[in-house]
Formats: structure tokens, sequence, C-alpha cells
């Protein structure tokens, strides 16, 4: 298992957190092997979707070269479930000092989902290593910015609202990486992942200029 640190490091590297929400387990396994072959390097495998902990297993031990995380954890037993099969960092769509409590436990990443600056401050409190900013499309990428103002060593991860058109305005606003979900899947024809592959890999691009490396 990667050191916390490790897995932070290569989340603000990669930028781009794919967020999956599968009809199937196996629809979600291919979801994110078609999102990984396209370039982005953190998955995150949200409990919404059927048989997610086999998911988490399967794509786990799998030599995939990404990061495979849990969404949606509501509670602290399904975030210790979700890091005992594997989740190297684990997401909430709300703050919850249990979970981060987990996740320290286990020297594992904690991205409570955040609104509010109250909110923000009590998971920094508790621990937190980034606060998703959710939902991001109510929030907008001026809210970062705002947020950073009194927050300066604020990790934020806006999630929801990221598109092809936004995205390199979250980062430069000061985002620490995006969550990107149904826009990876958008126009995705049954068993087309060649179109979820497709997006990823734009996704990918458009953020490489940041960076100035290379795809």
């Amino acid at each position: 298992m990667l050191k916390k640190y490790e897995v932070l490091q290569e989340i603000k590297s990669s930028k781009i957190v794919a967020v999956i929400r599968g009809r199937s387990a196996e629809e979600a396994c291919e979801i994110s092997r078609a999102c990984i072959r396209g370039g982005i390097k953190a998955i995150e495998v949200t409990f919404t979707t059927p048989n997610s902990l086999r998911v988490l297993q399967k794509l786990s031990n799998e030599d995939v070269h990404a990061l495979i995380g849990a969404g949606t954890v509501l509670d602290a037993e399904t975030a210790r479930l979700a890091i005992m099969n594997g989740a190297a960092f684990v997401v909430s769509p709300n703050f919850s000092k249990e979970i981060c409590e987990t996740c320290n436990l286990y020297s594992v990443p904690y991205l409570p989902g955040c609104f509010t600056i109250t909110e923000m401050v009590s998971a920094l409190r508790a621990g937190a290593d980034v606060i998703k900013v959710f939902p991001g499309s109510v929030a907008g990428p001026d809210y970062i910015k705002s947020v950073k103002g009194p927050l300066p060593n604020i990790n934020l991860m806006p999630t929801g609202g990221v598109g092809l058109d936004n995205v390199v305005r979250w980062l430069d606003e000061g985002s620490f990486a995006v969550g990107v979900g149904s826009v990876l899947t958008k126009a995705m024809n049954g068993e087309d992942y060649k179109v979820v592959e497709e997006n990823a890999r734009k996704f990918v691009e458009k953020v490489s200029v940041l960076s100035g490396s290379a795809v």
C-alpha cells in the first residue's frame, strides 16, 4: 500500500479523479479501465455501484497503474471495509468525524464533501487532508479563490460541475484536483467504452498544459 503522502501527491500531480457510478460491478470495472487507458490516474468507485467492494477488490488487484479509491462512503464501517478491500483513499458527500478517525487510523487520505467555511474548518480540525467542494456546480470556480483567501492552506477538490470547458479554470483558481463524473460516460452507447477512454484522454490533455507535461 502506498503511504498517505504518496497517495495525496499522486492525486495532486494527476489533477483528475474519475468518479465512477456503474449500473453493475462489471460496468464499473470497464468504465474504470477505460478511464485509466485514457490517462486518468485516480479512480473513485462509488458505493452507489452494486457490489462496489468487488469492484474495489478487482481493480486494486489488477496492475492498472492507478489509485483506486472509494466514494459515497457514509459511515466509518463502510470506510473500514473499503480500506480493507484496497481503497487508497476515501471520499464522502459530507463530513463525518467518525470516518475521518477511521481513515486516520489506517493512514488513508479522507476527502469529505463540504460546502460552507464552517464545515471545512471542522473537517480540517479533525484531520481531513483534502476537502471535496460539493456540489461544485452550485459553488462555481470563483468559490475556490474565495475560500482560499481566509484559508490559504486548504486543499480543495471540486466535484460536480466540472467539464472540459472549465476544468482549467477550476485548477487555475487554486483547486488541489477536480472530481469528474458523468461527463466521462456522456454519449456512451451500450458497452462502447471507447467513448469513455476518449473523454478521459480529452481531460488529461486539457490539464497537462498546467504542468507542461506531455501526454
